[in-house]
């Protein structure tokens, strides 16, 4: 399954709705620290509710940690960026891929984007710059899931 990253996030309530988010769709929210808010914060609950308990959270310490491991994994990292000249929806995502998302100040620094093996951007209109990084996770994740067939279970019918 396509998991998240996040690269030093600064917003706790767009971590915790991430969260929400791994945990409604089954994937993993990988958390590159240092975070710009501790991780018990009060917006980060209010956020992520109850799913905080459900969610998987893998806390990297670094970025050189993040990269140790993701070496031993052997998973393909894909960085949203507005600087990528290919749209998401038309890059064939895998079922292993990390999908990178930035600081909401400053996206991620040089030595990340030289790490990435794909870069992809969300195309939009003019004038646009960029969107919420919990929104751009969810749009990306939801094509990617959809792509390598990795969809939950719709609920019972009542």
């Amino acid at each position: 399954m396509p998991d998240l990253a996040l690269y030093q996030p600064d917003i706790a309530g767009n971590t915790g709705a991430l969260m929400r988010l791994a945990a409604c769709m089954g994937v993993t929210l990988h958390i590159v620290e240092p975070a710009g808010f501790h991780l018990d914060d009060r917006a980060l609950k209010r956020a992520g509710m109850d799913y905080l308990d459900i969610a998987a959270v893998a806390r990297h310490l670094d970025w050189d940690g993040f990269e140790a491991w993701r070496g031993t994994s052997g998973r393909r990292l894909v960085l949203m960026t507005t600087a990528a000249g290919m749209a998401y929806t038309d890059f064939a995502f895998h079922h292993d891929d990390l999908i990178l998302l930035g600081r909401e100040s400053a996206g991620v620094p040089r030595q990340v984007h030289a790490c990435a093996d794909h870069r992809l951007v969300i195309p939009m209109a003019a004038g646009g710059r960029s969107l919420n990084v919990a929104l751009a996770g969810a749009m990306v994740l939801g094509e990617a899931i959809r792509q390598t067939g990795r969809a939950g279970r719709l609920p019972p019918r009542s």
